[in-house]
C-alpha cells in the first residue's frame, strides 16, 4: 500500500508525477528544484537555489512526518560541478549527524533551467 505526500509548501509537480510517495516505512521524493514554492518562481543564483530545494525537501519531509534525520540515500544533479564546495556547506547544514549516503552528477540539464535538483529515500 502507498500513500501519495502533497504539499503546498514545496512546489507542485511540473508533471505526472507525486512530490512523494510513502510505501511500508520509506519515502520517496521525487527530484526537488530550488522553485520557491509561494512564488512559483526560481533565482538564478546557485547558493539560493541550493537552499531553497533543501526548504522545499524540509517540507515534504514535515508533511510526510520524517525529519532530515531519517534521509538514508540522496542523489544530487548539478549543472556545474564548479558549485560543488557551496552545495556541500548548505546541504551539510541541515545534517546534524550521520548525513545519508549520497551520489552526485553534473548533467547537461535540468528542468525550468534549475542547476541543481536532489531527490531522496527517507526511513523510520
Amino acid at each position: 500500500m502507498k500513500q501519495t505526500i502533497m504539499t503546498d509548501k514545496a512546489p507542485a509537480a511540473i508533471g505526472p508525477y507525486s512530490q512523494a510517495i510513502v510505501s511500508a516505512s520509506r519515502l520517496y521524493a521525487s527530484g526537488q528544484l530550488g522553485i520557491d514554492p509561494q512564488t512559483g518562481e526560481m533565482n538564478n543564483d546557485f547558493a539560493i537555489q541550493a537552499k531553497q530545494v533543501m526548504e522545499n525537501i524540509a517540507a515534504i519531509l514535515n508533511e510526510a512526518g520524517y525529519d532530515f534525520e531519517d534521509i538514508v540515500k540522496t542523489t544530487i544533479f548539478v549543472t556545474d560541478l564548479a558549485n560543488f564546495t557551496c552545495l556541500n556547506e548548505i546541504y551539510g547544514s541541515y545534517f546534524k549527524s550521520s548525513p545519508p549516503a549520497r551520489s552526485c552528477f553534473q548533467v547537461a540539464g535540468l528542468p525550468k533551467g534549475a542547476k541543481v535538483e536532489i531527490e531522496f529515500i527517507a526511513e523510520k
